[in-house]
């Protein structure tokens, strides 16, 4: 049985930094391209991150590059989200995702919630301005 366990989520000031963390189980953590999306209260669900397998493809959302930092470490089956310089829009539930089909596509493939095979419950991000 597959599970995706987010952490780390919580209350911080505008400006502030904030990691959450994604711990995998029931499933080969090194076969699978993992995502970070977001949904904020009343949108819809929005892409943030993503990482290959090895780490050597990473892709962001315009709205967090530079701020936001994605890394994995597949000994601990687990993926990051390091998030810096955050604002108040940032507030949302974050959720990680992982992707099983080992093929290498394009950056918009993994812009796409529904690509994502597995998905976490999610963790709150709130930001106080």
């Amino acid at each position: 049985q597959v599970q995706l366990v987010e952490s780390g989520g919580g209350l911080v000031q505008a400006g502030g930094s904030l990691r959450v963390s994604c711990a995998a189980s029931g499933l080969t953590f090194s076969s699978y391209f993992m995502g970070w999306f977001r949904q904020a209260p009343g949108k819809e669900r929005e892409f943030v991150a993503s990482i290959s397998w090895a780490g050597n493809s990473i892709y962001y959302a315009d709205s967090v590059k530079g701020r936001f930092t994605i890394s994995r470490d597949n000994a601990k089956n687990t993926v990051y989200l390091q998030m810096n310089s955050l604002k108040p829009e940032d507030t949302a539930v974050y959720y990680c995702a992982a992707e099983r089909s080992r093929a290498s596509f394009s950056r918009g493939y993994y812009l796409q919630a529904k690509n994502y095979d597995y998905w976490g419950q999610g963790t709150q991000v709130t930001v106080s301005s």
